[in-house]
């Protein structure tokens, strides 16, 4: 019985080390998921619940593996994180500060991915290749991005900082700074230069082909005028 409970006590020792490690080195990611994630109760909530701070957990360490060039350790650690937390990230990908994926079942991060600063990914988004071509083959995302629910970027692009992927776009182009894509294939329009993530308002998002087709009505209503 004695033995037992201190069995119990040393687990629970562990653990609280455990989490007090967690929050000391991945602080300001659980901070990002706080500020990114109005359903976010609690700071003890993001450690113990939040299974993109898990996937980047595993990430982290599975990425300080590859780098070691332990490749084969590196990958199982992977698999054993996308098992745990639905989301699949390569150790080779770069991912920057204050990263978090909302819900995240579904994600892929390709091996040549590089990820920004302050970059929120949704459920279902991929950052994939294009091809089987060597070297560089995943898109580079910049700074303070956000990639809605299910979109789709290919290949060896660029996403530029505060852009906004939005759910179920397809890109395989570059996406110049400060610019909205929606839709199959993706279509670039700008937010008067504004980032459009402040308030992760999805719902009023600028359609290129939308606002071309109201500024050709709108010409027309004034000639039918003259």
């Amino acid at each position: 019985m004695v033995c037992t409970i201190n069995i119990i006590i040393i687990l629970v020792i562990l653990f609280v080390i455990k989490l007090g490690l967690i929050s000391i080195l991945f602080y300001s990611d659980i901070r990002a998921a706080q500020k990114m994630d109005p359903a976010a109760k609690s700071f003890l909530e993001v450690i113990l619940l939040y299974q993109g701070l898990h996937a980047l957990i595993y990430y982290r360490i599975s990425h300080a593996l590859y780098k070691m060039h332990l490749f084969f350790l590196a990958r199982a650690l992977s698999q054993l994180g996308r098992f745990v937390t639905g989301i699949e990230i390569h150790p080779g990908a770069r991912i920057g500060k204050r990263f978090f994926v909302d819900h995240g079942m579904g994600v892929v991060i390709g091996e040549t991915a590089i990820i920004g600063d302050d970059v929120l990914l949704y459920q279902g988004s991929t950052l994939g290749g294009t091809g089987i071509v060597k070297g560089k083959r995943h898109p580079t995302i910049g700074n303070n991005v956000v990639v809605g629910a299910g979109a789709k970027v290919l290949g060896n692009i660029t996403i530029g900082d505060n852009s906004y992927i939005g759910a179920n776009a397809v890109v395989v182009k570059d996406v110049p700074p400060n610019s909205t894509v929606v839709g199959v294939p993706g279509r670039i329009t700008k937010q008067d230069g504004k980032k459009m993530d402040v308030s992760l308002d999805h719902v009023h998002i600028l359609d290129p082909i939308m606002q071309s087709i109201e500024e050709i009505q709108s010409r027309i209503d004034k000639l039918e005028k003259k």
